[in-house]
């Protein structure tokens, strides 16, 4: 049973998982919400309910036995042949693992800031240009590159040779610094995204000294802690490089903010107050030391940055890639001399209610050089409660969000960190309005829906298909079966044969059973000894 839940909490039916036996029949209500994710270019599309039917699913079991696709059987040998230089933590799922063959941007925009650097003050047509290039990236792109940004070159040169000392070190002496559940400053080097281990090692900085953050994601503790930077003994000129580097790229974001701004035609300082006091904005340095393995593993995995900006600086190895909105395909941003990268953050998303999109984005590595970054991350006081911003909402243009604090989304965010968790991690699709939610189905029928397969020809009777009088029927049917285990592993199936009343029957039975009082239905709870029964507290890949 899915309870109804209120409007701003983050909880779900069942998490992203893949059923481990060898096939589901599911029969589903006329309420829906099972999601499926489409092989092909890997959106959540919506299984709408079809009277009577039964949806069918390839387990884990039948995908070994078949080897269809990317088998686990077929991958073993794979794996196996790398536990002994990478450790299974930081192995990517198939389909998530860098492409030998890469593609590099050339359509990225390069977008040139003089006309806001400049120490004197720039034309009216001059600015109007550079909102409209900042728009068209935003909308077409969720990335862009700056140059003529007025950071100054030896801030940063300044910045990249400390933070290079820094990674150095042996590890005992930078773990000394290392961050903790309490407080996410200082150095670390078992991040996980999306579950699984990144192959770097980072060391973040607030911008902002103490920064206030909530203790914990429950909406009902209001303490907040106060995190403090930690900083090392060397290299000694690492505290005054960072001060000094962030406080220059604080300048660019907030100017980016202003043009973002009047190109959703807002003004330029409409969300300066966000910023003003007590901002959570985070500085981090990276290092992706030389892997392996590079085929298996990613310096960072496929994700959005959950804030308003980020402003990224790259050394000439380069490794980001960008997942391209028009196709879904994954493009290198090829590094420019000096230039910074610029992405549209979840914030910014939310606040243009969709017109500009938050982008996923990950980090390739090699196997000879070692690769540094530095990104800045601009988000705002953890008291902001972000949703649509009231100027562009109206009949035309609904709010497509609930409002959340971004606090609290920060903060239970900000534990998959240390962990691996049993369930997807929060995302801004989570706070979608149902209607204007990406995978509606209206959007799931045009996109093409989960297969309705016939089974008249098996179901007449009680015999075994091998027995059926018409061959061609069954050679029919068994190839629209293959080809939708093959191409979605998920289909639905009508006239399967089974009673309706019987079905009916046993809806009915649950219905009153989850409508017992908690104390009656936790008689028959499940327990250690035996998993049948009635259980309220599933976690594990169901959670």
């Amino acid at each position: 049973m899915y309870r109804a839940e209120e409007p701003h909490t983050i909880n779900r039916g069942v998490g992203r998982h893949k059923d481990g036996g060898a096939v589901t029949v599911l029969a589903q209500d006329d309420v829906g919400g099972l999601e499926v994710r489409r092989k092909s270019d890997g959106e959540w599309i919506l299984v709408i309910p079809t009277p009577d039917a039964f949806i069918i699913n390839v387990g884990d079991i039948i995908q070994d036995r078949i080897g269809v696709s990317y088998s686990k059987i077929k991958n073993q040998e794979i794996i196996e042949a790398a536990m002994g230089e990478v450790d299974p933590a930081f192995i990517q799922e198939p389909e998530h693992r860098p492409r030998l063959a890469i593609i590099e941007a050339d359509g990225i925009p390069l977008i040139d800031l003089t006309a806001i650097s400049s120490s004197g003050s720039a034309d009216r047509e001059r600015i109007e240009k550079l909102v409209r290039e900042v728009g068209g990236a935003c909308s077409e792109w969720g990335f862009f590159q700056v140059v003529n940004h007025g950071v100054p070159a030896e801030t940063r040169g300044k910045l990249e040779l400390a933070a290079r000392r820094f990674f150095a070190q042996d590890l005992e002496e930078k773990r000394k610094v290392r961050r903790s559940m309490e407080c996410t400053l200082g150095y670390f080097d078992t991040e996980l995204t999306k579950n699984v281990r990144d192959w770097k090692e980072v060391f973040d900085v607030a911008v902002s000294e103490p920064t206030l953050v909530p203790v914990s994601s429950d909406p009902e503790d209001d303490r907040v802690a106060e995190w403090f930077n930690r900083w090392p003994e060397y290299p000694p000129e690492l505290r005054e490089a960072c001060e000094e580097y962030g406080r220059e790229v604080e300048k660019l974001a907030f100017k980016l903010m202003e043009l973002i701004a009047l190109s959703l035609g807002l003004p330029a300082e409409r969300f300066n107050s966000c910023f003003k006091h007590h901002q959570t904005s985070l500085l981090r340095l990276n290092h992706y030391p030389p892997c392996p393995s590079p085929h298996l593993a990613l310096g960072v995995g496929r994700h959005k940055d959950g804030g308003a900006v980020t402003v990224l600086a790259q050394d000439d190895v380069g490794g980001l890639e960008v997942r391209r909105k028009s196709d879904g395909e994954w493009i290198l941003v090829k590094p420019t001399p000096d230039a910074f990268i610029i992405n549209v953050g979840d914030i910014i998303q939310v606040w243009s209610n969709d017109k500009y999109e938050s982008v996923e984005h990950r980090v390739m590595v090699n196997s000879e050089r070692d690769r540094f970054s530095i990104p800045f991350f601009l988000n705002p006081a953890h008291y902001t409660v972000v949703k649509p911003v009231d100027e562009l909402i109206n009949e035309k243009n609904r709010p497509k969000f609930k409002p959340y604090g971004w606090g609290k989304f920060m903060t239970h965010r900000r534990n998959s960190n240390f962990k691996k968790q049993n369930d997807e991690n929060i995302q801004t699709y989570h706070f979608r309005v149902e209607d204007f939610h990406p995978r509606t189905r209206a959007q799931a029928q045009a996109d093409g829906s989960i297969p309705l397969i016939d089974l008249s020809p098996v179901s007449s009777t009680d015999y075994s298909i091998s027995d059926r009088p018409d061959p061609r029927a069954i050679e029919g049917l068994v190839r629209e079966i293959g080809s939708a285990c093959s191409e979605w592993g998920f289909f639905q199936v009508k006239n399967h044969g089974v009673p309706s009343e019987r079905r009916r029957k046993l809806e009915s039975a649950a219905r009153k059973l989850f409508a017992l009082p908690l104390e009656e239905k936790r008689k028959v709870i499940r327990n250690e000894e035996s998993l049948f029964g009635y259980f309220d507290g599933e976690c594990g890949d169901r959670s």
